[in-house]
């Protein structure tokens, strides 16, 4: 009788393990709003925006039809899935963004450039490590009122909008911009101009520290800073600064190179 009831229960535990995920109710972001964060973002013509909870999919359409970009909207509600296509073939954009239903926790993420959310704060900080895990160093990431925590912002706007008021009683709008980090954690070996050097580095998200072993002696990185792809530190009174891309850093003007160390 145990194994028959177990059998029963197999697909509706299949069921709800496919069923999306609701991520708290729709509330839009203004519309005075959505070409703030855009703009904060630096969004082009060149740019794939996705956007998480995209409600009737204001961020991806604007960012479409103003700033022409290319992207898609995630949402679990069918009428504003609708709703979304509909007013992207209406506007001309539909051969440029869509609308899906899905769960945002198990949609690929990795075409984005630009990934925008609106979510509740939990939501949000249960997305950190998708974000790290699939995103591209580089990738901007705008939230809209609630931070990652454990991110650096790259920039923060804070401003005062009536159109807040119905949305969450208060005026306050908050912004953050932050960009994916490279993953540089662990040992690099250098080549210098004048010779070698190995570097320990340690990260915690978008901050980063270490040491070099060079010349025979221990000295400390100073002012790292990890901006996407983009590495620079001083180390022993010089100024390096490079790109990384997976194993590898290519030094500015190819004054320098390091590989990971395994």
């Amino acid at each position: 009788m145990r194994v028959f009831a177990l059998l029963l229960m197999a697909p509706m535990i299949a069921f709800a393990e496919d069923t999306p995920v609701n991520a708290g109710p729709y509330v839009p972001s203004p519309q005075s709003v959505v070409s703030d964060m855009l703009k904060l973002a630096e969004v082009g013509p060149q740019d794939f925006v996705i956007d998480l909870g995209s409600g009737d999919g204001r961020i991806v359409r604007t960012a479409a039809l103003v700033f022409g970009a290319r992207g898609f909207g995630v949402e679990i509600k069918d009428p504003l899935v609708r709703q979304s296509n509909a007013a992207a073939a209406r506007e001309g954009i539909a051969d440029r963004v869509k609308f899906i239903k899905a769960d945002l926790f198990k949609t690929d993420i990795s075409q984005a450039t630009v990934l925008t959310m609106y979510l509740l704060p939990d939501t949000v900080n249960l997305l950190r490590d998708k974000l790290l895990a699939e995103l591209r160093p580089g990738t901007r990431v705008l939230s809209h009122d609630y931070p990652l925590s454990g991110w650096i912002p790259e920039k923060y706007v804070q401003m005062d909008l009536e159109d807040k008021v119905k949305i969450s009683g208060v005026t306050t709008t908050l912004i953050y911009l932050y960009v994916v980090p490279a993953k540089v954690e662990g040992r690099w070996q250098a080549t210098l101009p004048d010779g070698t050097a190995t570097l320990s580095l340690r990260q915690q998200i978008t901050r980063v520290s270490g040491t070099a072993r060079y010349r025979g002696k221990d000295v400390p990185l100073e002012d790292v800073k990890l901006r996407g792809e983009r590495l620079s530190f001083r180390m022993a009174g010089r100024e390096l600064a490079g790109r990384v891309s997976g194993a590898a850093i290519e030094g500015d003007a190819g004054a320098w190179s390091a590989q990971r160390v395994k």
